[in-house]
């Protein structure tokens, strides 16, 4: 099983429960030095679409990646009017575009074999968040590509669903709202269940979707957002 981001948050979640099920994980990540990955890990700049189309050309003739889990893709707050279109075009690039090149490397094996799993990390954001037109966009562009693929995909056995967290009790999370802020009260405020969510958390809806259980699910999206999601809130 191949995960993008795989050393950080909720891909490092992901590829440790998937490591203790017994699968075999292929991580992907731009910085790997002295670290202890529960699998195969791969040093690669994916804003860099020659390296990852190179690299991801590697993993497909050396593994049988079954499955794959997109989960790079920063968050880049930028109020209207102030949006840079470079920061949009990033959006794109590392939310979007990877995701397009790390699905098309190993579709064609899933297509021939008759099964395999896609999942996309998504966000609350698609259901619209102030001062995040860029990551929005991107993450609702992502979460487009899900459902399009379920439709192409289905008929071989390959389901692609997505997982739209909330906010996740990461570092980035805290670097941008301390324990105690202003900042972190107000993302609280937001969600019904009134605490972050935990990466592994996250992580558990991924897995499930993985597994045998979730066979006939395709084209879903789960929020796991302890209700951060709702119209009601």
């Amino acid at each position: 099983m191949l995960v993008t981001g795989a050393t950080k948050g909720i891909g490092w979640a992901v590829s440790q429960r998937l490591a203790d099920q017994g699968c075999h994980v292929v991580g992907l990540a731009r910085h790997v030095a002295d670290i202890d990955f529960p699998g195969y890990l791969y040093a690669c700049d994916l804003a860099n679409a020659g390296e990852t189309e190179e690299l991801l050309r590697v993993i497909r003739e050396k593994y049988p990646v079954d499955a794959v889990v997109n989960c790079v893709g920063p968050a880049m707050p930028e109020p209207l009017g102030e949006v840079d279109l470079a920061s949009l075009y990033q959006a794109f690039d590392l939310n979007v575009r990877v995701a397009v090149q790390a699905v098309q490397t190993f579709v064609p094996g899933m297509k021939a074999r008759k099964s395999g799993r896609i999942v996309n990390l998504c966000g609350r954001v698609v259901h619209g968040q102030a001062g995040h037109t860029s990551y929005a966009a991107a993450k609702s562009a992502l979460l487009g590509c899900t459902r399009t693929w379920a439709l192409e995909l289905a008929p071989y056995g390959v389901t692609v669903n997505a997982v739209s967290p909330g906010p996740v009790e990461t570092g980035l999370f805290r670097a941008e709202c301390p324990v105690g802020s202003d900042a972190e009260k107000a993302v609280l405020a937001t969600i019904p269940m009134g605490r972050l969510a935990q990466a592994d958390e996250v992580a558990a809806a991924v897995v499930f979707l993985l597994g045998d259980g979730a066979a006939f699910i395709t084209g879903q999206e789960i929020g796991v957002d302890g209700g951060g999601s709702l119209a009601g809130r």
